[in-house]
């Protein structure tokens, strides 16, 4: 069987970003890399969306920016604007096109379906696939999304609804998620932060149904596009090892209080490429230490309290809509953390620290 210098597992997100960026800074000119995905094609099958804090190399696969966002809960609406930190949604099929099409011109970069027809012996491998445990208990961002387009211009395509928690919780945190690509077309999610074992809350299609047409009162639209997800909000199991680096969700890059990882993948990737002439002394990358504890705290206070949540979130938001922004995107400093610490609940979230 054949050997490559280089092996990365999962060709989605991870596998292809570092790839792309490797190849786009000609690290493979002289090198083999074997990417190992078992899907037949590559066609859209998810959104991915975040601020932009950094620049990436993907904006010609950005579907839409918003600049205005608001948060509902049954007794507020928030809205806020942020010039500086547009926030983005990138076409996953605009994104695995732009990137295929650029790997294929490399003669040094093969596709394989099963890590079992090549040699991986003297491979450097970069891992993205998670090892994660069955525990029930585990939290979960779980959703379900339809992008809808409707007969008459219905949306305001200038701002998203990033959180409407106007629905029912079943003592989870449930909230509809809303962007509007263009005037008559929108991608409407149900989302929740609930562990995975109760099937009575993943009942998405019902869900969506009913508050497109009872919520936002649209009776006369089609279904052009559907994604389904789960993202774990819990760090995985795979361990570190020599002459391999975790990637993507596998490496710890997701933002476990958000489920944001898109951001955070293009900046380790970017950590990769510019130690690649060192890759096997390399220091592990990784979200900074002080939101990894606050973001414990934070989820032991969802998974306790799921009923104060949704005020706990729109409270997160009456702050200037760069700090939050920030926070939420691993770009805060000392004062924008505090500014956000001291809009939660003090009680709550010290009981939570010593639990």
């Amino acid at each position: 069987m054949k050997e490559f210098n280089y092996t990365i597992i999962g060709g989605g997100c991870a596998g292809l970003s570092l790839a792309y960026e490797l190849n786009l800074h000609k690290k493979l000119d002289n090198k083999t890399l074997a990417i190992i995905e078992p899907r037949d094609e590559y066609k859209r099958d998810k959104t991915w969306s975040f601020w932009k804090v950094i620049h990436h190399n993907f904006d010609d696969c950005v579907k839409k920016n918003w600049k205005n966002f608001t948060i509902n809960s049954p007794s507020e609406i928030t809205h806020l604007k942020c010039d500086d930190f547009p926030y983005q949604s990138i076409d996953s099929g605009l994104f695995y096109d732009k990137i295929n099409k650029e790997l294929k011109k490399n003669k040094n970069i093969y596709f394989f379906k099963d890590i079992k027809d090549i040699n991986t012996k003297n491979s450097f491998i970069f891992n993205s696939i998670p090892s994660a445990n069955s525990n029930d208990n585990n939290l979960w961002q779980h959703f379900c999304g339809v992008e809808i387009q409707t007969k008459n211009n219905i949306f305001d395509d200038t701002i998203i609804n990033l959180m409407d928690f106007n629905c029912d919780q079943k003592s989870s945190v449930h909230f509809f998620y809303t962007l509007p690509f263009e005037k008559n077309k929108a991608l409407i999610e149900t989302t929740w932060l609930s562990p995975m074992k109760d099937s009575s809350i993943m009942d998405y299609d019902n869900q969506i149904k009913n508050y497109i047409e009872q919520n936002l009162k649209i009776k006369n639209y089609k279904i052009i596009f559907k994604e389904q997800g789960a993202i774990p909000l819990f760090y995985p199991l795979n361990k570190d090892e020599k002459n391999k680096i975790n990637i993507g969700t596998a490496g710890g890059m997701t933002r476990l209080s958000t489920g944001y990882t898109f951001l955070n993948i293009q900046e380790h990737s970017k950590y990769i490429r510019k130690n690649f002439d060192n890759i096997r002394d390399l220091n592990k990358f990784k979200i900074q230490n002080k939101y990894r504890f606050l973001d414990e705290i934070f989820l032991k206070v969802l998974k306790n309290n799921p009923e104060k949540m949704p005020k706990i979130f729109c409270d997160m938001f009456k702050v200037p809509a760069k700090t939050v922004i920030k926070f939420l995107s691993n770009k805060s400093n000392f004062f924008e953390d505090l500014s956000i610490i001291f809009k939660m609940p003090k009680s709550t979230f010290i009981k939570a620290l010593f639990k």
